[in-house]
């Protein structure tokens, strides 16, 4: 399976993480450590996937070079997992030095 560092943040309780994720085939369905994430097709929610086991509503998108990392509407403070911390920072931040 395919795997990316992406952004992943819980519009209902707010909380944003950067960590790697992987996809299904199709790319509808994203999983990330013991959660599946379900593509959503309404407009009337919040966030662009849901948890399978949930429901919970999910904004994930790919890292920005720039940092904005965020959905627009609603900035939060963001953690980042251990394992892509270096990989984030030089990769796609474009940092440098090496980040511990």
């Amino acid at each position: 399976m395919k795997s990316r560092i992406m952004y992943l943040e819980n519009k209902e309780t707010g909380e944003a993480r950067i960590g790697r994720v992987t996809f299904s085939r199709t790319f509808q369905t994203i999983y990330y450590r013991d959660k599946t994430f379900h593509r959503a097709g309404s407009e009337k929610i919040q966030g662009n996937f849901f948890d399978a086991e949930t429901r919970e509503e999910y904004w994930i998108s790919g890292c920005k070079k720039k940092g904005s990392d965020y959905h627009w509407s609603n900035k939060v403070p963001v953690a980042i997992d251990d394992d892509v911390k270096v990989e984030y920072w030089t990769s796609i931040r474009g940092a440098e030095e090496k980040i511990t």
